[in-house]
């Protein structure tokens, strides 16, 4: 037993060593696209930024030729774009921008891609500028399937086939012991449901709301575990994105306040015990807590994804900044730790948002006895 529990520690750590050297190459393919080529420097800002960004393509790595040029190797996602003078619906893929070299042409329209941005160009592939030099361009509507979308996709895919084999597993055999997947994710459910979802929301009320913070707890887990993978179909920083958050929050503040009961909107309207000249003020405060809830969920989500994410690429960046190889040593084994450690935040915020939904939820819908 005690052997077998050292293997499948070394065999752990070893993945996770792995991922992180797959991590430093791509990088460095991805830091060299950025290279100022007679002065042999980096800009590692831009490297960084590149990567917690979201993109129209999924880059793979860089082929460097022999007269210095730098040929990214991607895969290109398809480009959809809503032109509102006149309405119209515009699709292409992304290769044809040549990595935002070249304009493309549709109709009476010409497209340029700006740092992952889309614009309406000049006939001849030229943005407008302003006297400070700021874009002053329109843009279409951008409703493009991007890195980040793509991975939406894929994580709702493998959500589907691991539930899915699931309930078969327990239709095929009813009773039986679990064992497989089904015997990892059984005890995952259980712990989110009996010290999770029951504490918050209690034992009468709990099932209504189970399906949806089940999805909630799977769905950022999985998506946090595929940011970490360092090369395709990984690397997406999606829960780091800003928009993504948002909407998982707006879902918790809809359920919340479309299941409140009229303890809780009592509580907000009419707070028992509480003198009338202070009411006004008390309900723009309850009024306002009931928006900072979700927002606060929001950004604890995003800032702590995207902080990771940032201090792993620093790492990394610290062998091009003092562009020598000594350092790589020291750099690999902060990578390293940073990695496990992320490994621990990817399941715990997973865990937080999950929590703090079912709290909400729960204060929404608990009755008071007076």
């Amino acid at each position: 037993m005690a052997y077998n529990t050292i293997k499948r520690s070394f065999f752990t750590l070893g993945i996770v060593l792995l991922f992180s050297l797959f991590s430093i190459a791509s990088e460095q393919e991805h830091a060299q696209a950025n290279k100022k080529v007679e002065k042999g420097e980096v800009d590692v800002n831009k490297a960084i930024f590149d990567h917690i960004g979201d993109n129209h393509d999924w880059h793979l790595w860089d082929i460097t030729h022999a007269d210095g040029t730098i040929h990214p190797v991607t895969i290109p996602l398809p480009i959809i774009l809503i032109n509102t003078k006149p309405f119209s619906i515009t699709t292409f893929m992304s290769s044809e921008f040549h990595h935002g070299h070249s304009p493309v042409t549709r109709g009476k329209y010409t497209y340029v891609m700006h740092e992952q941005k889309i614009y309406y160009a000049n006939p001849d592939g030229s943005l407008q500028y302003d006297e400070k030099g700021s874009i002053i361009s329109a843009k279409p509507i951008d409703i493009s399937i991007t890195k980040n979308v793509s991975t939406l996709f894929l994580a709702a895919l493998l959500m589907i086939l691991i539930f899915t084999s699931c309930a078969k597993a327990y239709t095929r055999r009813p009773g039986i012991a679990p064992k497989g997947l089904q015997g990892f994710m059984e005890p995952i459910i259980l712990f989110v449901k009996d010290d999770i979802v029951i504490p918050n929301i209690g034992d009468k009320k709990h099932a209504k709301f189970l399906p949806y913070l089940l999805t909630v707890f799977f769905f950022i887990w999985i998506l946090n575990m595929i940011g970490l993978i360092p090369f395709f179909p990984g690397s997406a920083n999606v829960t780091g994105n800003i928009a993504v958050t948002f909407v998982l929050a707006l879902f918790t503040l809809i359920i919340t306040n479309v299941n409140g009961n009229k303890d809780y909107w009592k509580h907000i309207f009419a707070m028992p015990g509480l003198p009338l000249w202070l009411l006004p003020i008390m309900i723009v405060v309850e009024l306002i807590g009931v928006i900072a809830k979700p927002f606060a969920l929001m950004i604890r989500l995003f800032a702590n994804i995207t902080a990771g994410h940032i201090v792993v690429l620093s790492l990394v960046s610290l062998i091009f900044v003092f562009q020598t190889l000594a350092i790589a040593p020291v750099s690999v084994a902060f990578v390293l730790f940073m990695d496990v450690l992320e490994l621990f935040v990817a399941a715990l915020q997973a865990y937080i948002f999950t929590m703090l939904s079912a709290l909400f939820i729960g204060l929404a819908v608990q009755e008071h006895h007076h």
